[in-house]
């Protein structure tokens, strides 16, 4: 317990150390392909929030959703796919083919929807290929393009905000 709690402090301090050193690049293009990084363990209406985007124009087979938890039980859903602190290795670097094949893909637009700073949450937002990231400011600010100042309970807010802030930026 104790050392998870030294490996989550080290990952996150290397983090914060990497992001000082990114460049980011705001490229224009029309989002297609989104992925959404959900931690179930503060939020628990991930159906919600995957309904709200779409609604808004998302198509099913364009959305890949990252499930996070600190545990996962056996009775969990395998369909899902899912990352646990496990999957995080001392450097900072991850494990699992599912998991690299998740940061591997080009998505036009990363959904961070979680508001705690979480280590492999906060590596897998890092190491996306995603062309643009969103997420909550009270994660580390350096991750993510877009910042939305709301909580995560209200979700239907914050995919309205996303899409409003998205045509303004001609990415819809």
């Amino acid at each position: 317990m104790f050392l998870n709690y030294i490996k989550e402090f080290i990952v996150k301090k290397s983090i914060k150390k990497r992001l000082l050193n990114v460049k980011t690049s705001l490229e224009s293009g029309v989002v297609k392909k989104v992925g959404l990084i959900i931690d179930e363990r503060y939020f628990s209406k991930a159906d919600l929030v995957i309904q709200e985007l779409l609604k808004n124009g998302i198509l099913e087979q364009n959305l890949e959703v990252l499930f996070y938890k600190d545990r996962w039980k056996k009775s969990d859903s395998i369909a899902k796919i899912k990352c646990s602190a496990q999957d995080l290795n001392w450097n900072g670097s991850l494990s699992g083919a599912t998991l690299n094949n998740f940061i591997n893909n080009d998505f036009d637009l990363l959904i961070s929807y979680y508001d705690v700073e979480k280590a492999i949450l906060m590596v897998v937002t890092q190491e996306s290929k995603a062309r643009f990231k969103v997420g909550f400011p009270k994660v580390e600010k350096g991750l993510n393009d877009l910042l939305i100042n709301i909580t995560t309970e209200n979700h239907s807010v914050f995919t309205q905000e996303l899409f409003r802030y998205l045509k303004i930026l001609n990415k819809i």
